[in-house]
Parts: structure tokens; C-alpha cells; sequence
């Protein structure tokens, strides 16, 4: 039987744990890892049914969500068994027989007997060595470690590691076969420095995430705290008035505490998704950190830094993502500051008052400059609203409905977008697209947009990223351009719908489209993931700050419009706005949302302006 030191020399070590293997598990692609290791990876991408190797990024199902049902690796589960019955000799010894070792010297590599290991600690030169009991090493508390002996030169440590292969060498393989083969060779102790560099510095943007994270949850407390001072108001109001009519109105008391308790439910129960969101934010990002902490403990063979390389990009990918954004539950307040108490005066009428709010009317109402005209219209800068004629200008509108101003007038403007720091893009009716200024000075980027051949320019809008999506009709299909200019960085097929108005998520990379009789929403690849549509009308689309869906449903005939509100899934919320005459009945409409919250209603001729 081999030794305890030959045999905890090969492949018993998990590459993600660095420990000896414990209820080792095989995937598909027949690489084994603890079982728990592989149930920390599984849980950090909850969403998912499979896990990909960190080897060889190979996919394999996980039954139920379950590690512990995936195939154990007995032969390997039997050895670390076996190993860790036999108690390691000394090493240090020049006897025949090695009595048992009590401790290990990372530095010197060696394991000590208990003579050995008191002469060990008495000499001066190796007083700075790090010594482990062997009870550590055993239990698995700590890795030894030790330089590995290649398997070419057995008597060479691999001192070296070669950046190209991700691999451990040494020196002489490092100058036979891979500086040969062009690759870069650099010292062992060099590359675990650096290492060490790239996962201090993911440990400090994780745990300034996580910061932030808690900070989000505080200010979602926050938010609640204050929601429940505006349902301790309103059941205030209702009870002071409830007490001059008590005979005559506990019954109508009682309905209005149970819709005062539906709005609070409500509230509650949005704000609570978002909390449970962020903790599980938190609970992600611990994991990976941890995946990712093993590293430095001990040098890593190949596989185990190929696994360890794609922790640390998973890790670093996922912090890229986390960023909390307090408007989200700021917005659920707001909602519920809508929410008033109308108090009846009346005391014959068997009422005590009811509750209001979300009732919108219209607030303006006002003719085009030019006669159907009306070619698109999208939020601009300081709060003002921007409709583009095909005739030539933008008209901008103020939340009142007052015409502000008119710029590019020469322009036959075909869509607009609004980017960051109060630039605009501007596409004309023949494709041709501008970037603008606040002051809308026109700057020197030119896009690389497709001509007239394909297809009008149907939709235009602006992702989180200032990434600027196009669309058109005849090529069906969205171009994608950055706001540096020049050619589409990729483009998106819209397969079985055409992307007639096109809208941007703030939060997602996904986009809503009109397809006219319905809105369809997309991902990034333009998969259809949701649809809507309502049999006999038209339906015109707008994404909200908050992420919610507007949709402007037309009946052309009878020149009726609804609006109603639905989540970022197109499940619907509430009625805004029912059968509003509009002229004409038919022709391009478009719908937008102010930044103050007002909606905005366009048809080729005439803008509607509703609020609450």
C-alpha cells in the first residue's frame, strides 16, 4: 500500500476547497468536486438547472437542485477513506522506520516525529517556518503546502508556472518546452503574488457591495416606515370621522379599513420582493467570495487554477451586475401618497368617505403646429416632452402642454432618443442619424445606419448603457450602435413580429415593442418572452421610469382610447385612462411619460397631456 504522504500527493485535493475530497460527486464531464463545493456553486445561480464545471465549463443537470443526487465517486470517496485512516511516518528521519509524524513543515515540506519536530523548532534558522499539527491537516482545517515534483524531472519542484497553459512547471520544462513554444514563464512565488493582488481587490469591490446592498435595504425600511406613517394617517382620518357618524356608519368604517389594509398589502408585499431580492444579492455574493478565497491558500494545479479562473470571472461578472437603485422602492411611497381620503359632509347620506386615488384626466389638449405631422415623440432634456415631425423640427412641450420651442427645423426628424448628460440622437427620414447637445448643437459622430434600402426607421431608444437601438420594418431586424459612432457593434433579428415603436427597460436589457396590434417584450437576443394584445384595437406602448408598461389601447373606428398600466412582465396593474375621444381615428399615434409623471398621448395631429 502506498504512503500517506505518496498517496495525498496525487488527485485527493478538490480544486475549489483545496481540502482532501469529501463525499466526492462526479459531473457529466467525469471531473469530481466535494459535494458540498458543488451545492455553494448551485446556489449561487439559483435560476438555473445545471452547473457548469469550473474545469472544463461543461454543463450538467442537477436533479431537484439536489448535489448529493449527482454520482458519487466511490473508487475516489474510498481512497480518501483509506487515506485518512493511515497516519503519515516521518519524513525528517533517516531510521529504517519512520515513527508517526505529529506536525508538517510548510516551508521545509517535511513531515516531523515528535523528536523531530522539537529539534525542528529549537533551531534558529527555521524559526520563522510555518509548522502545522497533524491533527489540522487530517481534519482538513488546513492544506498542506508544498511545491508539487513534476512528473518529466521528479527530483525538479515546479517552481515556475507558465501564464499560457495555466500550469505549474518546472524550471526545466519551463526552458525546454515552453519558452520554446513562445509561451511567458515567471516565478511561482511572482504569480501567487499577483493572485493574491486579484482576489484582495475582488474581496474589497464585494464587500463594498455589499455595503451598498445593506445600505439599499435600510433605505427600504425606510420606505416602509414612512408608508405606514401614511396608513396610520389616513386610518386616522377615517376614525375621527367615524366617530360623528358611528351609529350609522360601522359598517361603512369597517370596508374602508379593509381597502386601507389591501393598499398596505400591496405595498408590503412590493416592498418585501425587493428586500428579499437584495439579501439575496448578499447571500450570492458571500458565496463567491468564498469560492474564490481558496486561491492563495495553496499553489493550484491546473485544473484547480482553470477552476479558480472561472470563479473569479464568475465573481467578478456578478459584481458588475449588483447596483442598487433606491428609485424602485422610493416610487412605492410615492404610489401611496396618491392615495387620499375624501371625507362626505352630508350627514343623511349613509357614507362616511371614500378612498381616492390614480384618477387621471386630461390635462391638456393642443393642436400640432403643422397638420398631421406627428412622426414620434420621446422625453428630452429638462423635463420637457419632444415630438418630431416628418414635415421638418422638433416641437417641445412642456408637462402644461405649452409649446416651448422649435429646433432643427430643417430636419425631417423620423425618431428620437434621449442618452446621458442631455444628448439626443436624431434620426431622419432618410436613416441618417445625429447626435445633438442639450442646446441641440449638432456633434461631429456619424453612424453607419442602413439606408433607405433597409427599410423605413421604425423605432429608436436608448438602454441604460447609452447603447442607441434602431429598428426597421422592411430587414426586420434592430441595429445597435454605441454613442461613439460609426458601424452597428451587433444586430438583433425580430423573428415573427415587426418592431414598429421600440422601448428600452432602465433596469434590463430587455426593450418592448409595438407590433401595432400587440406589444411583444424581448430580450437582448430578441426572443419574445411576453405578449399583449387586445382583440379589435391597437395597441401604442411606453416604458416607465419605475420599469411598468404603459399601453394606449385604439379604437380607430369608433376614435377611442384606453390606457392602462402593466409590470415589466405585461401583467396588468390598473386602468388610467377609459375610451377617451380623440381626433382623428386614424393614423400613427405614440405614448410617452413625462419625467414629472404626467402622460403624454400623441396622434399625427394633436397632443393629449393626462395626470392625476
Amino acid at each position: 500500500m502506498a504512503t500517506f504522504h505518496h498517496i495525498s500527493s496525487q488527485n485527493l485535493e478538490c480544486p475549489i476547497c483545496l481540502a482532501l475530497f469529501n463525499q466526492p460527486k462526479s459531473l457529466t464531464c467525469s471531473h469530481t468536486f466535494c459535494k458540498g463545493c458543488l451545492q455553494r456553486i448551485f446556489q449561487t445561480q439559483p435560476e438555473q438547472q445545471t452547473i457548469t464545471c469550473p474545469v472544463c465549463r461543461k454543463e450538467t443537470p442537477i436533479p431537484s437542485g439536489d448535489a448529493s443526487k449527482l454520482q458519487t465517486n466511490i473508487p475516489l470517496s474510498s481512497l480518501v477513506d483509506e487515506v485518512k485512516t493511515k497516519s503519515p511516518t516521518c519524513t525528517a528521519c533517516k531510521m529504517d522506520e519512520n515513527p508517526p509524524a505529529v506536525s508538517y513543515c510548510q516551508d521545509c515540506g517535511k513531515y516531523m516525529c515528535k523528536s523531530c519536530d522539537s529539534k525542528h523548532s529549537s533551531w534558529a534558522p527555521f524559526s520563522t517556518h510555518t509548522v502545522t499539527a497533524m491533527s489540522e491537516i487530517l481534519s482538513g482545517k488546513v492544506p498542506i503546502k508544498r511545491r508539487l515534483k513534476c512528473k518529466n524531472h521528479p527530483n525538479d519542484d515546479k517552481e515556475f508556472f507558465c501564464t499560457g497553459c495555466r500550469e505549474y512547471v518546472c524550471l526545466r520544462c519551463g526552458m525546454l518546452r515552453h519558452l520554446q513554444a513562445g509561451h511567458h514563464i515567471e516565478e511561482a512565488a511572482i504569480h501567487e503574488e499577483k493572485l493574491m493582488t486579484i482576489i484582495k481587490e475582488l474581496q474589497k469591490e464585494a464587500k463594498s457591495k455589499t455595503t451598498s446592498v445593506e445600505n439599499h435595504i435600510d433605505f427600504i425600511q425606510t420606505q416602509r416606515n414612512e408608508i405606514a406613517n401614511i396608513i396610520r394617517r389616513l386610518n386616522n382620518c377615517i376614525d375621527k370621522t367615524y366617530e360623528e357618524y358611528i351609529k350609522l356608519l360601522s359598517a361603512r368604517r369597517e370596508t374602508l379599513k379593509c381597502q386601507v389594509k389591501q393598499w398596505s398589502e400591496k405595498f408590503e408585499k412590493e416592498l418585501q420582493t425587493m428586500e428579499e431580492e437584495s439579501h439575496q444579492t448578499i447571500r450570492k455574493m458571500k458565496a463567491m467570495e468564498e469560492l474564490v478565497a481558496n486561491g492563495v491558500k495553496v499553489p493550484l494545479e491546473k485544473d484547480t487554477v482553470i477552476a479558480h479562473d472561472t470563479l473569479c470571472e464568475n465573481l467578478k461578472s456578478f459584481l458588475g451586475r449588483v447596483d442598487p437603485d433606491d428609485q424602485s422602492p422610493r416610487g412605492v411611497t410615492e404610489g401611496a401618497l396618491k392615495i387620499s381620503f375624501r371625507r362626505y359632509v352630508k350627514v343623511n347620506e349613509l357614507c362616511l368617505g371614500n378612498l381616492e386615488g390614480y384618477t387621471w384626466d386630461v390635462k391638456a389638449d393642443v393642436e400640432l403646429p403643422v397638420k398631421d405631422c406627428m412622426e414620434c415623440m420621446a422625453r428630452a432634456p429638462d423635463g420637457k416632452m419632444a415630438v418630431g415631425s416628418g414635415h421638418g423640427g422638433v416641437h417641445l412641450y412642456s408637462p402644461d402642454g405649452e409649446l416651448q420651442q422649435t429646433v432643427l427645423k430643417d430636419i425631417y426628424v423620423s425618431e428620437i432618443g434621449s442618452l446621458s448628460y442631455g444628448r439626443i440622437a436624431v434620426c431622419d427620414t432618410n436613416n441618417e442619424m445625429s447626435l445633438y447637445t442639450s442646446q441641440w448643437e449638432k456633434l461631429d459622430v456619424s453612424f453607419e445606419t442602413m439606408g433607405r434600402e433597409g427599410g423605413i426607421a421604425a423605432g429608436l431608444t436608448v438602454d441604460r448603457d447609452d447603447n442607441i437601438y434602431v429598428s426597421y420594418w422592411k430587414s426586420k431586424k434592430i441595429q445597435v450602435f454605441t454613442p461613439q459612432g460609426g458601424k452597428a457593434v451587433r444586430e438583433i433579428m425580430c423573428d415573427g413580429y415587426k418592431a414598429s415603436q421600440l422601448f428600452s427597460f432602465p433596469s434590463t436589457g430587455k426593450l418592448i415593442v409595438s407590433d401595432l396590434p400587440a406589444v411583444v417584450c424581448i430580450d437582448g437576443n430578441g426572443k419574445k418572452e411576453h405578449i399583449l394584445k387586445k382583440e379589435g384595437m391597437f395597441a401604442f406602448p411606453a416604458v416607465c421610469r419605475d420599469d411598468s408598461v404603459i399601453v394606449a389601447w385604439v379604437k380607430r373606428e369608433e376614435g377611442l382610447v384606453s390606457i392602462d398600466r402593466y409590470t415589466k412582465d405585461l401583467e396588468h396593474v390598473h386602468n388610467i385612462i377609459t375610451d377617451f375621444k380623440i381626433q382623428p381615428k386614424r393614423g400613427w399615434c405614440y405614448l410617452q411619460e413625462f419625467e414629472s409623471g404626467e402622460i403624454a398621448f400623441c396622434t399625427r395631429g394633436r397632443l393629449y397631456i393626462f395626470d392625476v
